[in-house]
């Protein structure tokens, strides 16, 4: 058990100042949990959400589907207001890109950022055609790791090293957006992310950015590797 599960599990007493400093140290927990971490690879996602918590507005509204890619998102964003995420309760893969395009319909004057993993993109990425057709100006990010991380996470945890229908041949997912009519960038460095994503909120029709990021970074804490060299010392 964590340090932060071990606390929340001791509730305090009526006792006000001892209901007080519970609340600060949990508190001083989740500061911490905000700070990015450092993942294998050139695409720093934690870094990258971390930028989009301070650029977007209070009201800007984020969308994702089931994926670990999401876990950077549940982590390291800030959300402000209530009503600005739109995501399944019940691991739905694929919700983020349609769920985007109806809510810059219902509300075209908010940002409205979809994140996808590929694998996730892949389920009902063909919604981008909606978008284009209807003017919905989503910017949408594919997080592209080759894989289904949330999957092979799972595997290497409980059978290291044994890999079964999990690497994906993507197409070149920039191309396309392109011949659905968006406009594509294609981020494969964090410093990168910035300018691409300044560009689409200047487009007059959505666009994606597809962030491809090494296979390693499968979660914000443990890499591909060591999630396997730790299963194979059990």
């Amino acid at each position: 058990m964590s340090t932060f599960s071990k606390s929340a599990a001791k509730l305090p007493t009526a006792n006000p100042q001892r209901k007080s400093e519970w609340t600060r140290t949990l508190n001083s927990y989740y500061q911490q949990n905000l700070k990015p971490t450092p993942s294998p690879g050139s695409v720093q996602m934690a870094e990258i959400i971390e930028w989009l918590s301070r650029r977007l507005p209070d009201n800007a509204i984020l969308t994702n589907g089931a994926g670990n890619y999401a876990v950077w998102l549940q982590r390291f964003y800030q959300f402000r207001q209530y009503r600005t995420q739109l995501g399944p309760t019940n691991g739905s893969m694929g919700y983020g890109v349609p769920a985007a395009v109806a809510a810059k319909l219902t509300l075209p004057d908010r940002v409205v950022v979809s994140f996808s993993g590929d694998g996730c993109f892949l389920m009902n990425g063909q919604e981008i055609a909606t978008a284009a057709q209807y003017g919905a100006n989503v910017i949408f990010l594919v997080i592209n790791n080759g894989m289904y991380g949330t999957i092979r996470m799972h595997q290497e945890r409980n059978y290291p090293g044994r890999v079964s229908g999990t690497e994906l041949h993507n197409p070149d997912f920039a191309a396309l957006a392109r011949a659905y009519g968006l406009h594509s960038e294609v981020v494969t460095n964090t410093v990168e992310f910035e300018p691409a994503f300044e560009r689409c909120l200047d487009m007059p029709q959505p666009c994606l950015i597809e962030i491809r990021v090494d296979p390693e970074a499968l979660t914000p804490r443990m890499s591909l590797t060591q999630i396997r060299e730790q299963s194979s010392k059990k």
